[in-house]
């Protein structure tokens, strides 16, 4: 049992002692060690300025990815390498993103460019392709105020074609040493007098723990939790971590479906979840940023209850169904009737979301995903619908229909569904609409526009149906 957080810091061996459940690595980096080249622009997880690079041992080696600083809790960060700007240099010899930073002349103000720089570290780590499409998803969640993104475009071509050694090339099996002896001590279980960050690894402790302390706080990825913290001003004292439970992490994928654990990332349930539609490889793009989608995770998704998440729709649609454990057992239920109210799930104290199961539609089916906001990268959906029916003797069976951001929960459109199947009519479903939803208006879309725009996705899914006949 480890009773503080320890990690590697630019691969140096850190021991983050008394650290309080709720702190955040940017104020730790900022406040603690005077590492200020990590910035605060937003404290939401948006602009990038505070990414830093996390690194775990995997294989025999690391596995890379950038996360956002400014909502990641210090116990997030147990038995894993953190790199930050300050620690990319060779002593005078800078890293080859920074020398290409520096050549492309791709600073301007400066702010914004510890944040790029950390981006493009961690595609120069993955060994990602110098494609413009690839360096576009790299820097989706960078923001530069200054309006220079082409000479950054420009440093991450010639950066991610200069050979993708640096020096921590040579140090990889050192450091994935340093990162198992530390696995090797136990749990995290880090007491403060500010409160306690519990870190289980197995499902059988997460339960007693949870049975012990029902009214801790669990987290995931926290992207989203982490408000609470940064935006609310709240103080969150006891916080429960899933992600060290190994059987959470799980992705079973058969004939019939996808399983996925419920603290399986975006990023790794992606290359999955995008083969059963291309749209769906398209809604994963657009979810959040690749610091995001890193740590994002599935069960907290859901957990949260947003009627604006991206992924219920497509699961509804899909007819997933939701495990969810406790100390009082197992219970599986459809994804229809786990969400009850806004923010409000079926989830009971000392419970869990442990997977989620998503079955795949026929060769024969239809399936499509619609997201609806201003940007292509990092918005939140004004609304996000999805279909999915299947085809038998040329006619339209068992349609599901589903929408976030057009009530107080993700939710089903029956009235839609029972029209689509009587009439056979994309537009008579369209006119049911409105007896499904009463959305409201708010700064991201007025009730008209929502109903208007999900109405016209019926026209889009007319016409793509009628291609796939």
């Amino acid at each position: 049992m480890s009773n503080s957080v320890r990690f590697l810091l630019n691969g140096l061996t850190e021991v983050a002692a008394a650290a309080p459940p709720d702190l955040t690595v940017l104020q730790w980096l900022r406040t603690h060690r005077r590492l200020t080249g990590t910035k605060e622009g937003c404290a939401e997880g948006d602009c990038g300025a505070c990414t830093i690079v996390l690194a775990d041992a995997c294989d025999g080696g690391l596995h890379w990815r950038a996360a956002n600083a400014c909502i990641l809790m210090m116990g997030q960060i147990h038995g894993k390498l953190m790199v930050t700007v300050e620690g990319l240099a060779d002593g005078a010899l800078l890293h080859p993103v920074q020398t290409a930073m520096v050549e492309r002349h791709a600073s301007q103000c400066g702010f914004c460019t510890p944040g790029f720089v950390m981006s493009l570290f961690a595609a120069f780590r993955q060994g990602a392709a110098p494609e413009t499409e690839a360096i576009h998803d790299t820097l989706a969640g960078n923001l530069c105020r200054c309006t220079g993104y082409r000479p950054i475009v420009d440093a991450a071509r010639d950066a991610l074609s200069s050979g993708g050694i640096d020096r921590f090339t040579p140090m990889e099996s050192a450091i994935a040493a340093a990162l198992h002896a530390i696995d090797s001590a136990g749990p995290l279980d880090c007491v403060t007098p500010q409160g306690r960050f519990t870190a289980p690894r197995t499902k059988a402790d997460l339960v007693r723990e949870l049975e012990t302390n029902p009214d801790a706080r669990l987290i995931c990825g926290g992207t989203d939790l982490a408000l609470d913290v940064t935006k609310r001003h709240q103080r969150l004292p006891h916080l429960i971590s899933l992600a060290s439970v190994r059987e959470l992490r799980r992705i079973e994928v058969s004939n019939s479906g996808i399983i996925a654990g419920a603290t399986a990332t975006y990023a790794d349930l992606s290359p999955h979840l995008a083969t059963l539609d291309p749209s769906f490889a398209i809604l994963l793009r657009r979810l959040g940023s690749q610091q995001i989608r890193s740590m994002g995770a599935i069960g907290g998704n859901l957990a949260n209850a947003s009627p604006i998440g991206d992924m219920p729709p497509a699961l509804l649609a899909l007819g997933a169904f939701v495990r969810l454990e406790s100390a009082a057992g197992v219970r599986e239920l459809e994804l229809d009737d786990f969400f009850v109210g806004y923010r409000r799930t079926v989830l009971q104290k000392g419970e869990f979301i442990e997977s989620v199961r998503i079955p795949k539609p026929a060769r024969s089916a239809m399936f499509r995903v619609d997201k609806i906001s201003r940007r292509f990268d990092q918005d939140i959906s004004a609304l996000c619908g999805a279909i999915a029916f299947s085809m038998q003797d040329g006619l339209i069976r068992a349609p599901r229909i589903a929408f976030g951001g057009m009530a107080a929960t993700p939710m089903r459109a029956r009235h839609a569904e029972a029209a689509l199947l009587e009439t056979q009519s994309f537009e008579r479903a369209a006119d049911a609409l409105a007896q499904d939803f009463q959305p409201l208006s708010d700064f991201r879309a007025s009730a008209g526009y929502r109903l208007h725009t999900a109405q016209s996705l019926f026209e889009r899914w007319r016409l793509i149906a009628a291609e796939a006949r």
